[in-house]
């Protein structure tokens, strides 16, 4: 793991002081938003899509992997002045660049919302920068010190968080994830399930490859630091997202032709969005949806069948769910018509079968209106139809 690391921050060092076209695949920015940018940080920043651009005005955003920040810094134009942008690098050299080039941007844009820490993508609850001031005063040389470094790391991952829990609207990142060590994936994608708010999103690019990667390319360090060798399985990227609590996965952009192509495997960049937000309990306030097609039903991670046209019965956490992106748009939402408290809701049987909402459930069972048409449409019992 430390081979990869150290592979990793040496050739983004090394990429930091000069431009290296192999670590970085053809993308079209918006000309507007690279105006306001110095030359050097977009020359020396890498990447293989642009999660900024679905970020939206007055967000919180988090960057993994920002590197000289050129995403840190289009989405600090798009989130405006009432937003705010994170970015998280480990190399020194590229945090050097981001930092020298803040005042520069808020001059240009008029306003500063940016900021850098130091800190690994996969353990966002330790400060690096507070690290490295520690181990100048306090440098580990017995055993006793070692284990007072891992006290004081627990510490200050516990007062001190490089991100809080919570606090984020949206994690982007640009060709990073899949510089991280295969045995650090999982607790990667946690850690940014973490950090975002309920509601929150992920919006990455990265490399994904369309066969299993052998053994003999995983221990290429070259290959891993080129965005290559620790690249997730085009289906596997997904399922990561999924196991770790996310819903609403999708991909939002896939190249065609690939970036690369090695021993007959394509390698090839993905943007996909996920979404946080689908824990909790299961309560009955009488909500259903209807799922307007074009299949026959469909069903969600969780196992739920939504037949087209049914009235189907969601539990609340559910309904706010399906009547929020990804989802709203491709069902109506039929929200009791008299509200049930929530002392007065009972457990809702989430299940794989499938059940129906009566009318009457949805309406109330003493909802007996008669009601007709706006004036100069037909009463029924006029015989004028």
């Amino acid at each position: 793991m430390s081979s990869v690391i150290d592979s990793v921050k040496d050739r983004y060092a090394a990429g930091a002081k000069q431009q290296e076209a192999a670590l970085c695949c053809p993308v079209d920015y918006d000309p507007k938003y690279l105006k306001a940018i110095p030359a050097e940080v977009i020359e020396r920043d890498y990447g293989c899509g642009d999660p900024s651009q679905y970020v939206k005005t007055g967000e919180t955003v988090l960057d993994l992997g920002s590197g000289t920040g050129k995403i840190c810094f289009i989405a600090s134009q798009v989130v405006g002045e009432s937003g705010k942008v994170i970015g998280v690098d480990m190399t020194d050299d590229m945090l050097q660049i981001a930092n020298d080039s803040i005042e520069i941007v808020a001059k240009n844009i008029g306003y500063s919302n940016v900021e850098f820490r130091k800190g690994q993508i996969q353990d966002l609850k330790l400060n690096r920068q507070l690290l490295d001031n520690y181990l100048k005063e306090n440098p580990v040389a017995t055993e006793a010190d070692l284990q007072k470094l891992e006290d004081w790391k627990a510490k200050v991952k516990q007062e001190k968080p490089l991100v809080e829990d919570d606090s984020v609207d949206v994690v982007v990142s640009n060709c990073v994830l899949n510089l991280v060590a295969e045995s650090e994936k999982k607790q990667m994608i946690e850690e940014i399930h973490r950090v975002l708010k309920r509601g929150g999103r992920a919006v990455i690019s990265d490399i994904v490859a369309d066969e299993e990667i052998p053994e003999k390319l995983k221990n290429d360090e070259f290959l891993w630091s080129g965005c290559i060798s620790g690249a997730f399985g085009e289906k596997d990227f997904l399922e990561a997202f999924e196991k770790a609590g996310f819903y609403g996965v999708e991909i939002l952009k896939r190249d065609e032709k690939p970036w690369h192509v090695v021993d007959g495997i394509e390698f090839r960049s993905v943007t996909i969005q996920a979404y946080k937000g689908k824990e909790g309990p299961c309560f009955d306030h009488k909500d259903a949806v209807v799922y307007k097609g074009p299949f026959s039903s469909i069903s969600d991670d969780d196992g739920h069948v939504y037949p087209r046209g049914e009235r189907v019965a969601v539990c609340r956490k559910t309904f706010d769910i399906l009547t929020k992106e990804p989802y709203a748009q491709h069902f109506y939402a039929l929200k009791s018509y008299t509200e049930v408290k929530e002392e007065d809701a009972k457990a809702f049987p989430c299940t794989a079968k499938v059940l129906l909402r009566h009318p009457k459930e949805t309406k109330g069972e003493d909802y007996n209106l008669t009601t007709y048409s706006e004036e100069g449409v037909c009463d029924p019992y006029s015989g004028c139809c």
